[in-house]
């Protein structure tokens, strides 16, 4: 026979014990150094983003995924049956939005890692672990590089000024390999790679002024070329 609840069994449930298990102050703190890593975090995304066009939401995610990470680790560090049953319910959640550039992961990777850390009350660490990783991703991302690859298409007319073409691009550039070819019928089209030794694109404009030569277009890329 089930017994009546009274007021005083509701205050000495497991359920009201748990409350305090995590103190206020450390609810506070945890989150609000979480807040500050956050930034910084999307500081450095911002800085060292190199892809097309920069989303502004990736940066708010990478603030509040360190947030949550922190009240989640928080949580599980209280209570050995709760972190329990969050390993079995984060292992049904699924990601489908993709992600373009290899560069996102990593720092998906450091809202997280710095999210758990930090709950796990080692502040020191992620705080000097985070401005360590900070300043290497911004000396690297900022880096110049005078070589970087381009693309340049041709369009001649006939294999002599195809060769024309050919042999005055690689007397201008540094490095000249050519990756793709489609002839046909009295026109050729050349795909090059290209590295430049300087800033200098003037080359192209005599390119295309050459005889036999119909174009000459130079496009940059990030050297992921794929055949």
């Amino acid at each position: 026979m089930l017994r009546d609840i009274n007021f005083t069994d509701v205050f000495k449930s497991s359920f009201l014990e748990n409350v305090a298990a995590v103190t206020i102050f450390d609810i506070v703190l945890a989150l609000c150094l979480a807040f500050c890593l956050g930034l910084f975090i999307s500081f450095v995304y911002r800085k060292t983003f190199a892809g097309v066009m920069y989303s502004s939401s990736f940066g708010t995610t990478l603030v509040a995924l360190t947030m949550i990470t922190t009240l989640v680790i928080l949580a599980v560090t209280s209570n050995v049956v709760l972190s329990l049953g969050m390993v079995g319910a984060l292992s049904i959640v699924r990601f489908r939005t993709a992600i373009k550039e290899p560069m996102d992961i990593a720092f998906l990777f450091w809202a997280i890692a710095a999210g758990i850390v930090l709950a796990a009350g080692m502040i020191p660490l992620a705080v000097f672990g985070s401005v360590v990783i900070g300043i290497v991703m911004l000396i690297f991302a900022n880096r110049k590089d005078l070589t970087k690859p381009y693309i340049v298409v041709i369009n001649v007319d006939g294999h002599d000024n195809e060769t024309k073409a050919v042999e005055y691009l690689k007397s201008k550039t540094k490095k000249c390999v050519t990756k793709s070819k489609t002839a046909r019928k009295g026109n050729v089209e050349l795909n090059m790679e290209i590295r430049l030794s300087d800033d200098n694109t003037d080359f192209i404009n005599e390119l295309s002024e050459m005889e036999g030569v119909g174009s000459a277009v130079l496009v940059s890329f990030n050297g992921d070329y794929m055949g």
